[in-house]
């Protein structure tokens, strides 16, 4: 079972995990000199290993302090500003408290981390049915709201949001696999 990281580990993640938002929340998707966007990975990510309350908090925080700056000073468009913003605490929340429940059971065993990866997949696709159904339904955005539009563009936009969000935590899954290795060989050295 994944035990408290040492605090220099904590520090770190906290981080990288917070660098990662700032410079990819501009880019949902990306392009040829940005990488997409991985607030998502972030939140789950966030959840498994850093875990505090508070730190969620930060985290929604900065958010919103990205959407903001990138509305009015970056030239973003504000077309995803309705009431339905008021729902990613939520959606967030899908993501990092799935990450945080799952950290005691996080090894460096290919059973765990798949497990954590089918977790990750599970949260995001929670994630992007509460933002997305938020949007779609609560936005007004749309003229006359229906099923059948609203599972098209579930089915538009959803594969591509949780496929990045898989895409960050797979590479984060893959560095805790190889540092848990390296942890384990150089300790045996130490024994040896």
């Amino acid at each position: 079972m994944t035990r408290s990281l040492p605090r220099s580990i904590t520090v770190g993640l906290f981080v990288l995990l917070t660098l990662l938002m700032v410079t990819t929340r501009f880019k949902h998707f990306g392009d040829a000199l940005h990488l997409p966007d991985a607030s998502m990975a972030v939140f789950f990510l966030g959840g498994l290993y850093l875990r505090r309350h508070l730190v969620f908090g930060f985290f929604l925080v900065l958010a919103v302090v990205l959407d903001e700056v990138s509305i009015h000073y970056a030239g973003i468009s504000d077309f995803c500003m309705t009431a339905a913003y008021a729902f990613l605490p939520l959606a967030y929340a899908a993501l990092w408290y799935g990450g945080r429940l799952y950290a005691q059971e996080l090894t460096g065993s290919w059973r765990s981390l798949l497990g954590a990866f089918g977790v990750a997949f599970v949260c995001a696709v929670l994630c992007f049915a509460i933002s997305n159904g938020s949007f779609y339904w609560l936005g007004g955005r749309y003229a006359h709201p229906h099923m059948a539009e609203y599972l098209q563009r579930l089915w538009q936009w959803g594969p591509l949001f949780v496929r990045t969000t898989l895409s960050y935590v797979a590479v984060a899954l893959l560095l805790h696999a190889v540092l848990q290795r390296l942890a384990g060989a150089g300790a045996a050295q130490v024994r040896a």
